[in-house]
């Protein structure tokens, strides 16, 4: 669809949306672009208060994946009329707490009347234009690391049926509160060539994107990538997301391979982890400066599939 949106050419634009990358990036001079992204969901969790902190971590981290810095952000909000005012002052407290943590200031925002909650945010950073990360710079030879386990969008479909041990959904919140800013600062320090966070489309949906973009093939190695703890035995259970299945038709054209672990490696992250191409020399070092960050494969020149599963 967006490829029938017309374009307007503009010497500025760094970074739009032709690539399905994580944010737009606008240069204002030689050393200074904006990083501008925004993103809402529906409540994953019970609690107002984590959910919002959840939507802002989340928010924030398109711009992390960018390699950049966030400096301000707007809210987006839909509450119905009807609505507990207690629990609206809980989600909003919760995003403003994890805003202050990242250090970005909230401006305001707008809400609407809505049967249906939606909460999040429309983030603005900066980037030296130099050292953006784009979904499309990812070389043959460099290593594939995540930053994060998978498994949130099970364990939250889990915990909708009354599946889930309270231990599993505790680490899948604290998974899902931590911010990327720490592996955004890591990227500054190596040979980063692509990066993306890992949300909506799962890890294979964001995979195929920063394949297609680079013109590469991405080798996963299925018995390298961690999950959350539960995680597996949800997914067998049945507790599978509508949105899994929608992110495994997406890539079923672009996957060479087969896995047991297919199912989460579709599955629909919140505020997950970022998905970096590295050179292979700087791979070791950048899981020494993140311990979180761990190999889950590498780049391939361009094959038939942009997506093999070893």
């Amino acid at each position: 669809m967006l490829a029938r949106i017309p374009r307007v050419a503009n010497p500025n634009l760094l970074v739009g949306f032709d690539t399905a990358d994580d944010a737009g990036v606008y240069r204002l001079g030689p050393n200074l672009a904006l990083v501008q992204t925004v993103d809402f969901f529906t409540p994953i969790v019970d609690d107002p208060f984590v959910f919002g902190a959840i939507a802002a971590a989340n928010s924030l981290s398109d711009v992390y994946a960018m390699g950049g810095k966030p400096l301000t952000a707007l809210s987006i909000l839909a509450w119905p009329g009807s609505g507990d005012l207690e629990d609206l002052e809980q989600i909003l407290k919760g995003g403003a707490e994890k805003m202050h943590e990242a250090g970005c200031v909230l401006l305001g925002g707008h809400s609407i009347n809505d049967p249906e909650i939606k909460f999040g945010y429309a983030v603005t950073g900066t980037v030296h234009p130099a050292r953006i990360k784009t979904n499309a710079g990812a070389r043959p030879g460099d290593a594939l690391l995540l930053t994060k386990k998978l498994g949130t969008g099970v364990i939250s479909t889990a915990l909708k049926r009354g599946l889930a041990q309270e231990a599993h959904v505790s680490a899948s919140i604290a998974s899902m509160l931590t911010l990327n800013s720490a592996a955004a600062e890591a990227m500054e320090k190596f040979e980063v060539h692509a990066a993306t966070d890992i949300t909506g489309f799962g890890l294979l949906g964001h995979a195929r994107e920063l394949a297609l973009a680079s013109g590469v093939t991405l080798e996963i190695e299925p018995a390298r990538v961690q999950f959350l703890d539960g995680a597996l035995e949800y997914a067998r259970a049945g507790a599978i997301p509508a949105g899994l299945k929608n992110n495994r038709d997406f890539v079923a054209g672009c996957l060479e391979g087969a896995s047991e672990f297919e199912d989460l490696l579709c599955d629909p992250q919140t505020s997950g982890g970022l998905l970096i191409s590295i050179s292979e020399p700087d791979a070791t070092r950048f899981t020494q400066k993140l311990p979180a960050a761990y190999r889950i494969g590498r780049v391939l020149e361009r094959r038939q599939k942009p997506i093999l599963i070893k």
